[in-house]
């Protein structure tokens, strides 16, 4: 079942609950603060924040470090922004 709007939450490390293999591989498009952000690690539009890797660091088990950011968050999906740069006019 596909729905015009994304998840509320979404994670791309499988290990998280928050994991959804068939949204991401749809693709999300993620705006926080105005800005449209491509290295985003997980996002809550609910709860206003993002999580975005801290460079190239990663932790003892060889994972990204992360930071939350919060502010304002927009999330779309991609295929639909393709949708309607194809349909016949």
């Amino acid at each position: 079942m596909t729905t015009d709007s994304p998840p509320d939450r979404l994670a791309i490390d499988p290990a998280s609950p928050h994991f959804d293999q068939a949204v991401l591989e749809r693709g999300i498009g993620i705006r926080f603060k105005g800005v449209e952000r491509t290295d985003v690690e997980e996002y809550s539009m609910s709860e206003g924040w993002v999580r975005v890797a801290l460079g190239k660091k990663v932790d003892r088990h060889g994972r990204p470090l992360t930071i939350k950011l919060t502010g304002a968050v927009e999330a779309w999906f991609l295929d639909a922004d393709k949708a309607s740069e194809t349909s016949p006019a």
